[in-house]
């Protein structure tokens, strides 16, 4: 039987730049695929609600073995300070929260399988739901730290650009 409790799992890197840049980086689903080891692309399934609690959007993963979309809806929008959404609504939580330090940002990505995400997952997978769930916790605690290493480069690199111009 599969644990019952909510897997968590936490990173945080100092990025040089504001906490709304950062906001606006992470907030556009449609720039994931630049970051993510994982998630090569998303795109919002209304443009009219994008970045909106409540908004859904669709994002395409790929792994050497397997290709698959998901839907996800944004459950907390607040610039400059927290940007999560939750997978199909119930399963897992993913998100980014930014706190200012300095002249620069705390970034942290959080990642949390929800109950409903254990459960469906016992559903589909059967007796295999341990193993399914194991593999999914371990590519969340391998590719968090890959994403925040690139948002900080990506971030601090525009950065730079920005001060070489001023």
């Amino acid at each position: 039987m599969s644990e019952t409790s909510i897997r968590r799992h936490q990173e945080s890197v100092r990025v040089e730049t504001s906490a709304e840049t950062l906001y606006d980086m992470v907030s556009d689903i449609t720039r994931t695929g630049e970051w993510s080891p994982v998630c090569k692309s998303c795109w919002w399934d209304d443009e009219a609600s994008a970045g909106q609690v409540g908004a859904w959007f669709t994002g395409r993963n790929e792994l050497p073995h397997r290709t698959w979309e998901t839907r996800s809806q944004v459950e907390a929008a607040e610039r400059g300070r927290e940007f999560a959404w939750v997978v199909g609504g119930s399963f897992v939580r993913w998100g980014f929260t930014l706190t200012p330090a300095g002249t620069g940002t705390i970034l942290s990505e959080f990642w949390e399988f929800l109950p409903g995400g254990i459960a469906m997952f016992e559903e589909k997978f059967g007796d295999q739901a341990d193993l399914q769930i194991t593999d999914r916790t371990e590519q969340a605690f391998d590719g968090i730290p890959k994403t925040l290493a690139a948002i900080k480069r990506i971030a601090e690199s525009i950065a730079a650009g920005e001060e070489a111009r001023a």
